[in-house]
């Protein structure tokens, strides 16, 4: 369709997807010419598309969100992206900004705001969703974790037990417990479930587990 805004979804929920077509059916002269439920798939249809729009979920499986920007600004450079995320962890919101996203909203955001997103970063201009915006403006004074510690956060939020962390970091289970009890102390936290938590928004999942 000539002068219609081209658009491509990238999501692995369709429930998201299905909600975003809603919110983008209410813009004028667009065209939703993909959509995508992993990250492969993505980069594929950007490659033929070159879209003016990709609304990227940052959690996708096969290629990760962060990777499917990559290739579309190598593949596509004149794509704005609008970055859909659940995750809270100020780190990885500012770690997207910093990558140059065009938009970046969490995916509680109401409808009227994720409207005026699209039709913001469509007309050139960039939009900080208002609910990241507090995240960022609240920001608490970084945790600072050894690299060892986030390894052993990584694992036991994905379901590891000691014995199975040790082999797989060829460390003692004594050692784990240690880094398990020096985790909790500096996260503040007192089970593996607030641990669960931690590692959710700090994006420390697999892929599959992500939101």
């Amino acid at each position: 369709m000539v002068g219609h805004k081209r658009i491509i979804l990238a999501d692995d929920h369709a429930i998201v997807r299905d909600a975003v077509k809603l919110i983008l059916g209410k813009l004028t002269s667009i065209e939703i010419v993909a959509e995508a439920e992993d990250g492969i798939a993505a980069i594929a249809q950007i490659r033929i598309h070159r879209p003016d729009l990709l609304v990227l979920d940052a959690a996708m499986p096969l290629a990760r969100g962060i990777e499917v920007f990559s290739e579309t600004r190598r593949w596509s450079p004149d794509t704005k992206v609008v970055l859909l995320t659940g995750f809270t962890s100020v780190s990885i919101l500012s770690d997207w900004l910093a990558a140059g996203v065009d938009g970046i909203l969490l995916k509680s955001t109401a409808q009227a705001e994720m409207q005026e997103a699209f039709e913001t970063v469509l007309a050139g201009g960039k939009f900080v969703g208002s609910e990241v915006q507090v995240l960022l403006e609240n920001e608490p004074a970084p945790v600072s974790l050894t690299h060892r510690e986030r390894e052993v956060l990584a694992l036991i939020a994905n379901g590891k037990s000691n014995l199975e962390i040790g082999d797989r970091l060829s460390i003692s289970k004594k050692t784990v417990e240690k880094h398990r009890g020096s985790l909790m102390a500096k996260l503040g936290v007192h089970s593996v479930a607030d641990l669960m938590v931690y590692a959710l928004r700090e994006g420390l999942l697999d892929e599959h587990k992500q939101l």
